[in-house]
């Protein structure tokens, strides 16, 4: 009788642990980083300087949308141009200007020397080496790819769009369109067709779409993104390189706008934004040890100092940088509600902008592939 009574109680503790089990099995994992591996496809033809300018303009405002999804996205941006005659480092004109890389002031750097230039506008060919060339996360995560362009999608009668958008779609990639006219032009046809198996058709008004709106935050923001520039120590052979590009991306930002340097300042304090080569964001790694970094590789003040005293260093640096960036946030949450008001005061319409094209196509995607915010 004991030993019936024994093996009931121990059935009923192991059944009632049995759902939590599997509730936490099937609990959403919301600390690990995930992939994402945005690819963007711009058309560079003599009439897309208004999309290049826009693109210059909006790409931290994407940046910064990215950086509020949980779990946190281990992004990476790639840029691919077509459509200049001659200009192609592969057949038909397509250039890869950037592969998928977490180095966004590379990216910046790449949309800032583009240039425009008259020709035909390969849809298909650009995708495929999209697919082909770049190397996309192995694991779970979102993938999109997003073409922008203001002719018919299917004048590549090589690589036929839709067949190269089959390709994407049986890998789980996304193939999002964005057309640069209206929704009612015969070409846009060819673009609802080419998002119609898995992606989000777009058309945005690529000359006067873009909508900013300059704020009493911008210039501190501005400021505060060039002192969190300090807080960074670039490590290798590259390390002065990176540090330029990261001034000078600063500078291309200011150019397009205030606005746009505020979005920067933005992405800079988010989770979105990396710098490779930069030794307090490896504080986090597990075995970073930097008594063993070679010292004619360190910058100039790490050189003489003990591996103790390394450490002290990039610890105050951190320190620092976090506090800036709170600073940032806190601004920039100010910024954003500024803007909402002024938006809706103003009756600023930004929906048929490139970023809002972006954005939203973002969003829809990442909540299908398991992300929230």
């Amino acid at each position: 009788m004991f030993k019936r009574s024994a093996l009931l109680a121990l059935l009923i503790v192991v059944l009632a642990a049995a759902p939590a089990a599997a509730h936490d099995k099937l609990a959403p994992d919301t600390k690990t980083p995930k992939a994402v591996d945005l690819v963007i496809c711009l058309d560079t033809s003599g009439s897309m300087s208004g999309l290049i300018h826009a693109a210059r303009q909006k790409l931290w405002s994407v940046v910064n949308e990215l950086a509020l999804l949980k779990p946190e996205p281990r992004l990476r941006v790639a840029l691919l141009t077509f459509g200049s005659p001659g200009a192609g480092t592969k057949p038909g004109d397509v250039i890869i200007q950037t592969g998928l890389t977490t180095d966004l002031d590379l990216v910046s750097e790449k949309l800032f020397a583009l240039g425009t230039n008259g020709g035909t506008e390969l849809v298909g060919r650009v995708m495929h080496y999209a697919l082909q060339d770049l190397d996309w996360a192995k694991d779970a995560g979102l993938k999109t790819l997003f073409v922008a362009g203001n002719e018919s999608a299917d004048q590549d009668k090589e690589r036929r769009f839709l067949d190269v958008a089959r390709q994407a779609q049986a890998r789980g990639i996304y193939v999002n369109a964005i057309y640069c006219g209206g929704a009612d032009d015969g070409d846009a046809k060819s673009w609802r067709e080419l998002a119609s198996l898995n992606g989000r058709f777009s058309n945005i008004d690529h000359n006067r779409g873009t909508v900013n709106v300059v704020t009493p935050f911008d210039k501190k923001l501005a400021a505060l993104s060039g002192k969190l520039n300090k807080t960074y120590v670039f490590y290798g052979r590259e390390r002065l390189e990176r540090e330029s590009r990261q001034k000078a991306q600063d500078a291309n930002a200011t150019k397009a706008g205030a606005p746009a340097a505020a979005q920067r300042a933005e992405a800079k304090a988010g989770s979105g934004y990396a710098a490779p080569g930069d030794l307090v964001g490896r504080l986090k790694e597990k075995d970073f040890d930097a008594g063993k970094l070679k010292t004619e590789e360190l910058p100039e003040p790490m050189r003489k100092l003990s591996p103790d005293e390394r450490k002290a260093y990039l610890a105050e640096k951190a320190a620092a940088r976090a506090k800036l960036q709170e600073e940032i946030k806190a601004l920039s949450a100010k910024r954003a509600a500024f803007v909402k008001k002024a938006m809706a005061e103003q009756k600023l319409d930004d929906s048929k902008s490139l970023d809002k094209a972006l954005r939203d196509a973002v969003s829809e995607q990442a909540k299908a592939e398991g992300f929230g915010k």
